[in-house]
């Protein structure tokens, strides 16, 4: 669990992440993605069905508690996050549609997730306030606004406010690694293999399905990697902020259990991802 200083600066944090999304940017590019939509469509299909589903088979398949699953599913919801444009440029893909598809993933996100998240938590029978997560994510719309009228201003500013957002993904890493992890060791410790594997195989998973699937779909290879990585590294800070502001109380920490082990794991998993990326190009 995290107390009230640790939930003042992770909603900071994620306004800040939020500020830069929106920084990123500009009306004209939606209209420039809506000429040409096929990759755009197939990273949001992949973003809102493949995640959610690969969630709801590691809930059916693994022996966790309704907690643990409960993080999983909100963890599997997730838009795009942040991190992911940072592994596209290394990776050499295509970084101005991984932008797009981060921004448009989360914009669409504030419809999409309540309405994912409550059909499947109805048919696993897990009980999620619905109302406190569209709340939330209609609070998170205000800072990508603001960042979009930034950009609409003034270019410079926008381009720095997005590299803040963007160094802020990471830096939200370090801050659970210190404040949340110390303070839930021995919980970290209680927590069955089965939680750790779900934490590992919903990022590893997401990268190769999305990647598999572009390819299928007859993407090139950039968009098709840049496919793979928007799949499949999650909005950590958002889920990590959704939970904190919806539930309460001593099973808090167990909620978070999954997106905290799956925003530290997964900067290992991309950095894999992006290594092999790189080396098909070297070859």
């Amino acid at each position: 669990m995290i107390g009230q200083f640790e939930q003042i600066l992770s909603a900071i944090i994620v306004f800040i992440i939020m500020l830069g999304m929106g920084a990123s940017l500009s009306p004209t590019d939606y209209v420039r993605a809506l000429k040409k939509p096929k990759a755009l469509g197939i990273g949001l299909a992949c973003q809102f069905g493949v995640m959610p589903l690969l969630g709801y088979i590691l809930i059916t398949l693994l022996p966790l508690t309704e907690a643990i699953a409960i993080g999983v599913l909100i963890m599997a919801c997730m838009p795009g996050g942040t991190t992911s444009n940072m592994f596209t440029y290394f990776a050499k893909g295509n970084l101005a549609l991984s932008i797009l598809m981060t921004v448009s993933s989360t914009v669409s996100g504030v419809i999409l997730i309540p309405i994912i998240i409550s059909l499947y938590a109805a048919s696993l029978d897990l009980t999620i306030p619905r109302e406190n997560i569209v709340i939330t994510l209609v609070l998170l719309l205000v800072p990508v606004a603001i960042g979009t009228a930034i950009r609409l201003v003034n270019e410079t500013a926008a381009r720095t406010t997005e590299t803040v957002g963007s160094m802020l993904g990471i830096l939200f890493i370090v801050f659970l690694i210190v404040a949340w992890v110390p303070r839930n060791w021995n919980f970290l410790q209680s927590m069955s293999i089965a939680t750790y594997f779900a934490a590992v195989v919903l990022g590893l998973a997401g990268i190769i399905i999305g990647y598999l699937i572009a390819l299928v779909l007859k993407l090139n290879s950039r968009d098709a990697r840049t496919v793979g990585l928007e799949t499949g590294l999650q909005n950590g800070p958002l889920a990590f902020g959704i939970i904190a502001f919806t539930f309460s109380g001593e099973q808090q920490q167990s909620y978070m259990a999954v997106p905290a082990l799956y925003s530290v794991v997964i900067l290992l998993v991309a950095s894999t991802a992006t290594f092999y990326f790189r080396q098909i190009d070297s070859k």
